[in-house]
């Protein structure tokens, strides 16, 4: 049996402090957080496993949207997140999803995603 890595991505590629995240998001009024996405768009392929957020597609509807597109995304990675979660065995945050589409349509979206890094965060917990 060959040893299988734990993680389908480096936890040095996924981990990030939320608090540090925030701040460069504030101080950049905002251009970090497009970084932020990309990789945690990145994190979420990886587990999944497919390409289901692509950042181009992302970003270029977002902008076109006036960021209607990154709420619904904001949706979609809640539900991925939550999904992965029950593939790793952890509980499931049920209203991720749900949350996260909330603090988008009020303005939040960097508030949704600290949460979803925090729980990204949580995949390399044992």
């Amino acid at each position: 049996m060959q040893n299988m890595p734990p993680h389908p991505i480096d936890a040095s590629d996924a981990v990030s402090n939320v608090a540090v995240d925030l701040l460069l998001t504030v101080v950049t009024c905002g251009i970090y957080n497009v970084f932020w996405q990309r990789r945690q768009f990145r994190v979420l392929n990886a587990f999944l496993g497919r390409e289901e957020f692509r950042f181009v597609t992302w970003l270029l509807l977002s902008l076109v949207t006036c960021g209607i597109y990154h709420m619904y995304t904001e949706y979609l990675m809640g539900r991925a997140i939550t999904a992965i979660q029950r593939d790793l065995g952890e509980p499931p945050v049920e209203n991720l999803s749900l949350i996260s589409l909330m603090l988008s349509v009020v303005g939040l979206t960097v508030v949704a995603d600290a949460i979803q890094q925090s729980e990204i965060n949580g995949f390399f917990e044992t």
